[in-house]
């Protein structure tokens, strides 16, 4: 079992970031994101089967996925850091739309 290097999200989330230089993988995160929570507000909306609900993941993985293996060239940190690579997907999203995180990375 691979041991966990980092002890914290704030030690985890610069590693996050260094796996998403690439401007395409970024963007197809925060539309994944969008998507997602787009999604969200439908299901709520219209109250539909909860099997509706099992797709979300596809969606947002999805789109992401796409940036990583086609884009980035690299594994998805979801992979190893399930919950904190979540938890980086959102964090992320949030700094790209609130213009606190370029979508262009300055090094990438």
């Amino acid at each position: 079992m691979q041991e966990n290097k980092f002890q914290t999200f704030g030690d985890f989330y610069p590693y996050y970031l260094s796996e998403h230089q690439h401007k395409t993988c970024r963007l197809l995160h925060v539309v994944g994101s969008s998507l997602v929570l787009i999604e969200v507000a439908a299901l709520l909306w219209f109250m539909p089967a909860w099997t509706w609900w099992l797709l979300l993941p596809f969606t947002g993985y999805g789109f992401a996925w796409v940036g990583h293996f086609f884009f980035e060239k690299n594994r998805p940190a979801t992979f190893t850091y399930p919950i904190w690579s979540l938890m980086g997907d959102w964090v992320m999203f949030a700094q790209i739309i609130t213009g606190r995180l370029s979508l262009t990375p300055q090094d990438g």
